[in-house]
């Protein structure tokens, strides 16, 4: 019975004071005198609830292709563009949104059609479908870095993002 009153109120203390973050708590910091598509500094309230989201990979896009080879998975672009998807579903799935997403950290494997670089390029093509849109302006902070390598040897993204509950 105690466990049930305090659960009560809490509910009723939520609903009063407005328990959930607003969206417009969230301070997002631009980068000055810049239109590039990344928050320069986010900041989120004291008690809001924070979620972190595990990093995810791209999915197969061609089923033909070898297994494990990169023409399974696509270019930088493709694979981002599927990596973000995946974490979209994710958010969905925990009540979440991607203008909910307030801190992006971004692996990317050198494209061998790129020379060994990473193919920066490519990831900003995909992800400017998922932020900064006319339909989802939240941008968070964000760090994009190349690494060696992933565990599939045709990943060459790998994103994993924290996001506050609204």
């Amino acid at each position: 019975m105690t466990k049930m009153r305090i659960g009560a109120a809490a509910l009723a203390a939520g609903l009063f004071f407005g328990g959930s973050a607003m969206a417009q708590d969230i301070v997002r910091h631009k980068v000055p005198n810049s239109d590039f598509p990344i928050a320069q500094a986010v900041e989120v309230p004291a008690g809001k609830t924070t979620v972190y989201v595990s990093g995810a990979v791209p999915s197969v896009v061609d089923e033909k292709a070898e297994k494990g080879s990169l023409a399974a998975y696509g270019n930088t672009r493709t694979q981002t563009e599927s990596v973000l998807k995946s974490i979209e579903k994710t958010l969905d799935g925990l009540g979440l949104k991607m203008g909910d997403v307030i801190k992006m950290q971004v692996f990317l494997v050198g494209d061998p059609d790129k020379g060994g670089k990473m193919d920066f390029t490519g990831f900003m093509e995909g992800y400017t479908q998922f932020f900064g849109t006319k339909e989802q302006p939240n941008l968070p902070a964000r760090s994009v870095m190349q690494v060696a390598s992933l565990v599939a040897p045709g990943w060459l993204v790998e994103i994993e993002v924290t996001a506050v509950r609204p």
